[in-house]
């Protein structure tokens, strides 16, 4: 796998309700690249609230709209920040998410209560746009990749543009958790719902604004190094 490696993600604001849940959740701020403080009353001790959002954590609370990619031999950090400044620039209109907090697969995370075009656009947009800047699978990543339980389209997808979950196979969500053992899952479910409705109520969630974000070691964690409104008449 290249490094450094980057991202294009949905990152709300810092100083929004909705960040500062996420962020608080997984104790992580990719804005300043810092831990922080989790919320104050867990329900596991806070070693284990650590560890089951270790995984996530890495990552930043997020909605993938790219998914990492190391950056192709030709290409310059400085080029993809310009095209990434650029593609936000040149998008007309943004999604917005109706939020609810559900259980998927093995983890918790904040998803749209129905699903919309304009979102699945949006993310396929990323995909094909900045395609060129990403640097070929390696062999360990195509090992690694088909390693995993996918279907026949996933696998095209993962050939062709680095990663399975693109286009049909896209689902926007934003994590809050790790995987979590089946004596877990409703406990969390229930805390992270409660907490989420307190802090940030039912309040749809503008898709308003893109992150570039960059890892750069396999060890580092992602924080954001630019950060660009969507829409020519935007302002952060």
């Amino acid at each position: 796998m290249k490094y450094p490696r980057y991202a294009i993600y949905f990152v709300p604001p810092a100083d929004t309700a909705l960040y500062r849940f996420g962020a608080a959740a997984l104790g992580y701020d990719c804005f300043a690249g810092v831990d922080i403080p989790t919320f104050d009353a867990l329900p596991v001790d806070a070693g284990a609230w650590h560890e089951l959002t270790a995984g996530p954590r890495r990552y930043g609370f997020h909605a993938t709209l790219k998914a990492p990619f190391g950056l192709a031999a030709e290409r310059s950090e400085a080029e993809l920040v310009a095209a990434f400044e650029s593609f936000a620039r040149d998008l007309d209109v943004f999604p917005t998410v109706d939020p609810v907090v559900r259980l998927l697969q093995r983890f918790v995370a904040i998803v749209p209560a129905g699903e919309t075009a304009a979102l699945r656009e949006l993310a396929a947009s990323c995909v094909t746009r900045f395609d060129g800047f990403r640097a070929p699978l390696t062999e360990a990543d195509r090992r690694r990749r088909l390693a995993a339980h996918l279907t026949a389209q996933q696998i095209a997808h993962a050939e062709r543009w680095g990663y399975p979950y693109v286009f049909d196979e896209f689902r926007f969500h934003m994590t809050l958790t790790g995987a979590l053992a089946p004596d877990r899952q409703a406990p969390m479910l229930s805390y992270l719902r409660d907490g989420f409705s307190r802090c940030c109520g039912e309040r749809p969630i503008p898709i308003d604004r893109l992150a570039l974000l960059r890892q750069d070691s396999p060890d580092a964690r992602f924080v954001v190094i630019a950060y660009a409104p969507i829409g020519p008449a935007a302002s952060c």
